[in-house]
């Protein structure tokens, strides 16, 4: 039976490339996954953290450079029936780049290619194989997802009706060019835009892994090879991105949230303090000096004057 619950959700992300010995150093030091053979493929690398999957790596296929593609990263989004949504694909426009497959114990996939040239898969799970939970994103998962796209208007309705995806909140970034976020059941999945003239790529999804610090990872890097392509960069709501390209070539992004305000508030708090009581017990220490140099004057004017009138009324 299909799991009608996995539609339209990302469900998996593989990196296509060259040298996936090299990449899963660079992704070790940049994102914090620990790579690992997968024990029925162990020439499929596991990337994991905190004790499960989170991506994969596999050697760019013959077929797929062939065909000009770059090194990349496939993002999975799951779909109660592979077969009739690999059919969709083509009634609206979009293509079927590798037809639909049985993975042993692990699902049926298919990848496909929207209508201005975006590529990824399809991906339905066998039963009880399937992503566990709608949390939200811990470290190391997958935060975020960008379609760079030539058209994002055309994309939505291509996706929209593949997935059932649902339009939020949108935000201009030039004259002409919107932002457009979308979610899956309420919760927020990414966002696509049209590319700018200037940028060289083609249209393509691009994922972002949640990290600790989006600004450390772009000073590290450079360090390790890769290059960074955008940022650190703040984005609206405080978040920082850091959008990079891997030494092998394929483009990547990290996430990292926004200090909270409780965590911004207590070092400001062990600082202030200690200075604010001290200006207290200063102040409470000049006031009391003063009222007993006021004292001492009051005390010493009372004492002075009824002297000279003693000494007068004795001469008289």
């Amino acid at each position: 039976m299909a799991d009608k619950t996995v539609r339209g959700r990302f469900v998996w992300h593989e990196l296509m490339t060259p040298d996936p010995k090299a990449a899963a150093e660079f992704y070790k030091d940049i994102v914090g996954w620990t790579p690992q053979p997968y024990d029925k493929d162990p020439s499929y690398t596991l990337f994991t953290s905190g004790g499960r999957p989170r991506a994969g790596s596999t050697l760019l296929p013959e077929q797929a450079k062939a065909m000009g593609a770059p090194p990349h990263w496939l993002s999975h989004i799951g779909t109660p029936n592979v077969d009739v949504t690999a059919r969709q694909t083509i009634e609206l426009g979009g293509k079927v780049l590798k037809p639909a497959a049985d993975i042993p114990e692990i699902g049926r996939v298919a990848i496909l290619q929207d209508p201005q040239g975006a590529v990824f898969a399809v991906f339905t799970p066998n039963p009880g194989a399937g992503p566990a939970g709608d949390g939200k994103p811990g470290l190391g998962d997958f935060s975020w997802h960008e379609l760079v796209t030539t058209d994002w208007k055309a994309a939505w309705n291509f996706y929209q009706t593949l997935f059932g995806w649902e339009k939020l909140d949108s935000m201009e970034m030039g004259p002409g060019n919107t932002y457009q976020m979308f979610g899956w059941k309420g919760n927020m999945l990414g966002g696509m835009f049209n590319k700018p003239a200037e940028m060289p790529a083609a249209p393509h999804w691009l994922p972002y892994a949640l990290v600790p610090d989006s600004k450390k990872v772009a000073a590290i890097v450079p360090q390790v090879g890769g290059k960074v392509l955008n940022g650190p960069m703040e984005v609206p709501g405080g978040d920082w991105i850091t959008q990079v390209m891997d030494p092998q070539g394929a483009a990547f992004a990290v996430h990292s949230k926004k200090a909270s305000t409780a965590e911004k508030s207590k070092p400001a708090k062990r600082k202030t303090a200690p200075a604010k009581a001290a200006k207290k017990t200063a102040a409470k220490q000049t006031t009391k000096k003063t009222a007993k140099k006021a004292a001492k004057k009051k005390t010493a004017k009372k004492t002075a004057r009824p002297k000279p009138r003693k000494a007068a009324r004795r001469r008289r």
